[in-house]
C-alpha cells in the first residue's frame, strides 16, 4: 500500500449483522436507497443477509467485521450521446444497483466473487496492473480500476492507496439494458478502495474516471464519463463535460414522485451484448464533422455553422454523420431548458422537451434499429408506438402534456422510458404486459423507478 493516510476502522461482525440491519438508523438509509415500506425492508434485510452469509460460506470471518456498499444504476434523462463530444447531460440514479459485502486483508490482493454472474477471481495489487491477455469480465475491470489508482494522469502525480479486500458481489441493475450496471460496478470497486484505503476523501469524479480507465483501457469499451458520474453522484444531476478532466457537476434538487410523476422503464427484449460497433460509430462519426471544423470534438460547433458547409460536410462526412452532429447541438441546449424547467417546476415543459430529445434520438442520432440487423426485428420503435397510443388512449398528451416516451440510454437494443402520471403507472404496466405478451412468468419487463438521492455509499459507515 503505498501513503500514509490514516485508515478508517468500520464493520459489523456477523453475528450482529441482522440487528444492526433492523436498526432505526440503518432503515432509514434503507428507506434513502430503495424507497419506504416493510416489504421494502424485508426485502434488502434478506438481500444482504444471503450476501453476507456467501461471504461468510467463502472468506470466513473478517477480523474487523464486514462492511456493506451500494452503487445505483442510472437513468439517462437528457443528453443522449452528448458526453463523448464534451456536452451537457441530464441523469438520475435509480434504486437498482450493485451491492458488496466486503472485508479488508492484509494480503494485497483482491478476491472477489460475483455472485451474479458466477465469476470467481483475484488480482495481485503488488505485482503489474497492465491488462492481460485474455483477461475479460469484471476482472479486467478490476485489475484497470485498481491501475486507476497509481495512473499519475489520474491521481494528478502521486498515486492514490491501494490496499487489499475480499467481497461478494451482487447486482440488481440489469445487465445490457442501458442502466449501466458495468458503471454501478466499477463506482462499488472504487468506492471500496476509496473508503477502506483512501478515508473516503476521493471525489465522485475521480472514482468516475477511474471506473471509465477501466472500461477504454481494460474492457476496449469507448465509453465517456456520464454512467460513472451519474452512478457516483446519486439523485438528479447535471454534467458539463466541456472540460472532460475536470466535468462540472450540479446536483438538482428534483424527486420526480414528488411531483405525482412516475419514471417507467420497460425493457423492449434487446440486449446492447455485441453493439460496440454501433456505438462506438456514432462518437467516430461526430468527432469526423468536427474534424471538417479543424476542431477534436463537437462542442462549440452551431447550427448555423454546420448548415453554412452543409454541401461539403456530405460529402467529406456523409448524410448520417451530419444528422448526428445536427442531434448534439440541439440536444447540448435541450439539457440546459430541462434543467431550467426543472428548478422551475414546469413539468409539462419539461416533458416536451424529453419528448424532443426522444424525437431527436429517433431521426437524428438514429439509434433505435440496428443498421445492419434482422430488419423485422424493432424492439424500441415498436414500444415507443406502443407507449404513444397508450398516451392517446387515455388522453396524456392532449392540452397540456402530462405524459413523454424517448429511447433511454446507448439504444440500439433495451429499454426504453417514460415519464407518465403516478395515477397511470398500474394501467401503463397492464398495457405493456399485453403488448409484450408477458404472463406472470419471470421478471417483469417494466420497473417503476424511484430516483435514489445517493449514489456510491457505504451501508455501514460509522
Amino acid at each position: 500500500m503505498s501513503g500514509e493516510t490514516p485508515q478508517r476502522q468500520a464493520g459489523i461482525p456477523h453475528d450482529r449483522l441482522t440487528g444492526f440491519l433492523k436498526s432505526p438508523e440503518t432503515r432509514a438509509l434503507l428507506a434513502e436507497l430503495y424507497g419506504p415500506g416493510n416489504e421494502t425492508f424485508a426485502v434488502q434485510e434478506q438481500r444482504y443477509s444471503a450476501l453476507a452469509d456467501q461471504f461468510i460460506r467463502r472468506f470466513g470471518a473478517a477480523a474487523e467485521g464486514l462492511r456493506i456498499f451500494s452503487a445505483p444504476g442510472r437513468s439517462e434523462i437528457g443528453g443522449n450521446h452528448t458526453d463523448h463530444n464534451h456536452g451537457k447531460v441530464l441523469a438520475a440514479s435509480i434504486q437498482l444497483d450493485c451491492i458488496a459485502v466486503a472485508a479488508k486483508t492484509n494480503d494485497n490482493r483482491i478476491h472477489l466473487y460475483d455472485e451474479s454472474y458466477g465469476e470467481d477471481y483475484s488480482i495481485d495489487l503488488g505485482g503489474d496492473l497492465s491488462p492481460v491477455p485474455g483477461e475479460t469480465g469484471s476482472a479486467a475491470l478490476v485489475r484497470g480500476i485498481a491501475a486507476g489508482f497509481k495512473e499519475p494522469s489520474l491521481t494528478g502525480g502521486a498515486p492514490f492507496n491501494l490496499g487489499g479486500f475480499s467481497a461478494c458481489v451482487e447486482s440488481r441493475v440489469l445487465p445490457g439494458s442501458g442502466l449501466s450496471s458495468s458503471a454501478a460496478f466499477e463506482m462499488l470497486i472504487g468506492g471500496i478502495l476509496n473508503v477502506m484505503y483512501n478515508g473516503g476523501k476521493l471525489p465522485v469524479e475521480k472514482l468516475a474516471a477511474m471506473g471509465q480507465y477501466g472500461e477504454n483501457k481494460y474492457w476496449g469499451k469507448g465509453s465517456g464519463l456520464l454512467d460513472q458520474m451519474a452512478s457516483g453522484a446519486g439523485g438528479v444531476a447535471g454534467i458539463d463535460f466541456e472540460n472532460p478532466s475536470a466535468p462540472v457537476l450540479e446536483r438538482i434538487p428534483f424527486d420526480v414522485g414528488s411531483g405525482r410523476y412516475a419514471l417507467v422503464l420497460v425493457n423492449t427484449g434487446g440486449s446492447h451484448a455485441n453493439l460496440s460497433g454501433e456505438y462506438s460509430a456514432i462518437p467516430n462519426e461526430m468527432k469526423g464533422v468536427a474534424a471538417f471544423f479543424g476542431r477534436e470534438v463537437l462542442r462549440g460547433i452551431t447550427v448555423t455553422d454546420l448548415l453554412r458547409q452543409l454541401p461539403a460536410l456530405r460529402a467529406r462526412c456523409g448524410d448520417r454523420a451530419v444528422l448526428r452532429a445536427l442531434h448534439f447541438v440541439g440536444e447540448n441546449q435541450r439539457v440546459d431548458d430541462e434543467i431550467t424547467a426543472l428548478k422551475e417546476n414546469d413539468f409539462p415543459r419539461f416533458l416536451s422537451l424529453i419528448q424532443e430529445s426522444g424525437d431527436s434520438s429517433y431521426k437524428f442520432l438514429q439509434n433505435v434499429v440496428v443498421p445492419h440487423g434482422d430488419s423485422r426485428e424493432q424492439n424500441i420503435p415498436l414500444c415507443l408506438a406502443v407507449t404513444e397510443a397508450f398516451f392517446r388512449e387515455r388522453r396524456l398528451t392532449t392540452g397540456v402534456r402530462r405524459a413523454a416516451c424517448r429511447v433511454h440510454g446507448g439504444g440500439f437494443a433495451g429499454v426504453i422510458q417514460a415519464f407518465l402520471p403516478q395515477d397511470e403507472a398500474e394501467a401503463y404496466t397492464a398495457w405493456m404486459h399485453s403488448a409484450l405478451g408477458y404472463t406472470g412468468s419471470g421478471p417483469s419487463p417494466v420497473f417503476v423507478m424511484s430516483i435514489r438521492p445517493v449514489g456510491v455509499v457505504e451501508i455501514t459507515r460509522s
